[in-house]
């Protein structure tokens, strides 16, 4: 029909003899002729196009026929219903007497309004997700490409932008670990890309102070000896056991750092990461190069030659600074001095290797002369450490032990369970369960939409007791609801894939 239907008129037939669709569709037309006048002649309205095709379905059966006539219709609503009651007034069909019952006129603009709504919800549930930004997501972006920008091509190889200035390197495994580096201040790092260490990296260590900051898995280790194989190692220090450098906080990498220890150390040691946790630590990276004056600053020179006095107490390093010139020294610490005087007193190390400190690690390019006098008071702070050590590792294995007790106490439950104390019991409750089948929350079974709606953590699977209708799905299938299961279920309009609706038999049954 050329005009917009608006209206469906649905009507039931029954014949007391077998007739064919042929049959229903003249008794149409020929017992509606004339009845109405000339304007709501049933053919005329077709033949304007006003009135659509007439479909027809009928089956027979025990010498009955029975069948549904649907007629489209773009009149006015009075005019429709008009129509639909001369249907009514047919009598007979073919040779058989008939009845025909109108059941509904049907609305096609408000099935079509419902469909509007229905995809309206859908998407503004999903549509919008990836066009907002928060605040925390635009400034993370903009770090990034402040990160990226920040590295450097050095011979092939991703590497901060002091690598090629500074008297000290350190050495990491990737890409990522050299952002990490980069977002702590450190920018003398490079990375290797694997463990096949190239001969870029290796001629970098023959005149350089080098640190090995590797990852603390195997990793990490069979990349150390092939660079001690190829290039020359001054410093090692591993990420802790299982995690990689990449992975690590501002804090974390800088508590690595400062348990750098010496190579010649672990050389022949089987397990190097073990060897490098049991030895003590080399220094500090908040080491400050310079040598402490009689007033007891520290007198640190940059690579410029120029000097700044800074108080010798230990501190946190600052925070990274946007400039490419050194990374920012702090005051020097009694870790390295420490470590000075251990070297001294044994005899075995090498003299130029008392002068290094941390801060060459970091990559600022500057030296420390050995700070002797710190060293008592360092060895005190060592001496206290395994104590509290112990103390802490005890704290963390009753704390172990209260959690995994507390978990055997609430073990996760079975979905059945859930549908007999809440269906079977007739309690008329609803019950909303996470992925483990535990109880998130309980309410009225009255009061699930509102449950689900506001549920800080989205249901997994929810079950009530009583009947789940087209609003209850909608609601759940928006907050991601899995398992919709219920006493009975109602019609639905549209039933979204990702939410699964069951009854308490279709549960039972294996549905």
């Amino acid at each position: 029909m050329k005009d917009t239907e608006k209206y469906l008129i649905h009507a039931t037939i029954a014949a007391d003899g077998v007739v064919e669709r042929s049959d229903v569709v003249g008794a149409v037309f020929g017992q509606t002729e004339g009845l109405l006048g000339e304007e709501l002649d049933l053919r005329d309205l077709q033949e304007s196009s006003r009135v659509g095709r007439i479909d027809v379905a009928v089956e027979s059966e025990n010498g009955q026929s029975f069948g549904e006539v649907t007629v489209a219709s773009s009149l006015d609503k009075v005019e429709t219903a008009i129509l639909a009651a001369a249907l009514e007034t047919i009598d007979r069909i073919g040779p058989c007497r008939a009845s025909v019952e109108v059941t509904s006129i049907e609305d096609v603009r408000a099935a079509k309004r419902r469909e509007v709504v229905e995809r309206a919800k859908e998407l503004i549930a999903g549509g919008f997700d990836e066009t907002s930004l928060a605040s925390d997501d635009i400034l993370e972006e903009v770090r990034e490409a402040a990160r990226v920008e920040g590295i450097i091509d050095y011979r092939g190889l991703p590497a901060g932008p002091r690598v090629g200035d500074s008297d000290a390197v350190i050495v990491v495994e990737g890409r990522a670990d050299v952002l990490t580096l980069l977002d702590c201040g450190i920018k003398n790092a490079v990375a290797v890309e694997g463990t096949n260490v190239p001969e870029a990296v290796a001629d970098l260590t023959a005149d350089r102070t080098v640190t090995a900051f590797l990852d603390g898995d195997r990793g990490g280790e069979l990349i150390l000896r092939e660079l001690a194989q190829v290039g020359d190692v001054d410093y090692v220090a591993f990420a802790p056991p299982g995690e990689s450098v990449e992975d690590l906080d501002r804090s974390a990498v800088f508590d690595a750092l400062r348990g750098k220890v010496p190579y010649s150390s672990l050389a022949d040691e089987p397990n190097l990461r073990e060897a490098a946790e049991a030895e003590p630590h080399a220094g500090s990276v908040a080491d400050a190069p310079g040598a402490t004056d009689g007033a007891g600053a520290v007198e640190s020179v940059s690579a410029d030659g120029s000097a700044a006095t800074e108080p010798t107490e230990l501190s946190e390093p600052s925070e990274p600074s946007d400039s490419d010139g050194p990374a920012p020294s702090t005051a020097a610490s009694e870790s390295a001095a420490e470590s000075d005087k251990r070297a001294g007193d044994d005899g075995k190390s090498d003299p130029d290797a008392n002068v290094d400190t941390d801060a060459d690690a970091i990559g600022n390019g500057e030296r420390e002369a050995p700070d002797r006098d710190a060293g008592d008071k360092t060895d005190d702070v060592d001496d206290e450490s395994p104590d509290d050590d112990a103390k802490s590792a005890s704290d963390a294995e009753s704390a172990t032990d209260d959690v995994a007790t507390a978990t055997a106490d609430d073990e996760p439950r079975s979905l059945e369970e859930h549908v007999q104390e809440i269906v079977d019991a007739g309690s008329g409750r609803a019950r909303l369960l996470d992925d483990d089948r535990s109880v998130l929350a309980e309410v009225a079974a009255a009061d699930a939409f509102d449950a689900i709606e506001r549920a800080d953590t989205a249901p997994n699977a929810v079950v009530i007791d009583g009947r789940i209708d087209q609003r209850l799905l909608d609601v759940a299938a928006q907050r991601g609801v899995g398992e919709l299961l219920g006493r009975e279920t109602g019609e639905f309009v549209k039933r979204p894939v990702g939410t699964r609706v069951l009854t308490v038999g279709d549960l039972r049954a294996g549905s």
